[in-house]
């Protein structure tokens, strides 16, 4: 397929800006879908590095979502000529906690397309810049990325990408067990409707893969809690994420990580069953 990146890119700074107040509720359910043990924050209290994504869920008319289950209009991206759509990264700068309770505003912004070939074919990615603002200024600039991908073939396996493997001396070490029942609990925090992460049949029937898809921010929010886990007291100041392969829920999955610079950061992995990387992030403290 031709596809004319130009038409696309000329919609880059498309902005929308949209309203929201930090309430406690979801952070409860964050707390058990992650197993974290630790006292929920109160009004007033610092919400965890990453709990931000509970916020600004997108309540798109059923009439607007496609087949996959995501809106097809609205937002800040245009009609994309690829109907497969994967997470491919992240970028969180952390400015300022947000507390709950906050009313909350975020501008996004479409700021990137470009037209990419790959081993699983003509690729197009796409990256949208957020800013969240509290009543005390600007708290998070995260930029988003996502990949599209051409339609998967009647009876086609959704290839995956092979990749190496982490360094050998990573000591923070996690088994991750996923199931359908904590995918779709994400799914339901977030307002996230992608079937490819609860819908089995659609997952592996029309687009390929051999399971349900552990979602990118799922795999993000156990790789920061690792490295809080083992940097206690310190306080988040950027995290990136690339994604180089996807995780799904039929078999468990590694994270391992390591500190960087004396402490000062952390390089952590999250590794598919077979031990390559799925997923690789730098973090650096405050």
């Amino acid at each position: 397929m031709n596809v004319d990146i130009d038409a696309l890119r000329k919609h880059i700074g498309t902005k929308v800006v949209e309203e929201d107040v930090a309430t406690q509720a979801p952070l409860r359910g964050l707390a058990v879908t992650f197993d974290r043990e630790e006292r929920i924050p109160g009004p007033g209290g610092t919400i965890p590095p990453g709990w931000h994504l509970v916020y600004f869920v997108p309540l798109s008319p059923k009439a607007t979502l496609g087949d996959d289950g995501l809106p097809t209009s609205g937002g800040v991206l245009p009609p994309m000529p690829f109907p497969r759509r994967m997470y491919a990264g992240t970028e969180l700068a952390f400015h300022d906690p947000i507390r709950v309770g906050d009313a909350l505003r975020r501008e996004t912004e479409f700021t990137d397309v470009s037209l990419r070939s790959g081993g699983t074919g003509a690729l197009i990615f796409a990256t949208q810049t957020r800013r969240i603002f509290t009543p005390r200024g600007l708290a998070i600039v995260e930029q988003s990325h996502t990949v599209f991908r051409e339609e998967a073939k009647a009876g086609e396996q959704s290839a995956t990408p092979k990749r190496n493997k982490p360094p050998a001396d990573t000591p923070w070490l996690r088994t991750i067990m996923t199931d359908p029942v904590s995918l779709f609990r994400y799914s339901a925090l977030t307002f996230n409707p992608h079937r490819i992460h609860y819908d089995r049949d659609y997952a592996m029937r029309i687009e390929g893969y051999p399971g349900l898809v552990v979602h990118g921010p799922y795999s993000q929010q156990c790789l920061i809690d690792l490295a809080r886990d083992h940097a206690p007291g310190q306080t988040l100041k950027s995290f990136t994420q690339r994604a180089r392969a996807p995780l799904f829920d039929t078999a468990p999955f590694s994270i391992v990580g390591r500190t960087l610079d004396g402490g000062k950061g952390a390089e952590l992995w999250a590794l598919t069953p077979e031990g390559t990387i799925a997923m690789e992030v730098t973090l650096r403290y405050t």
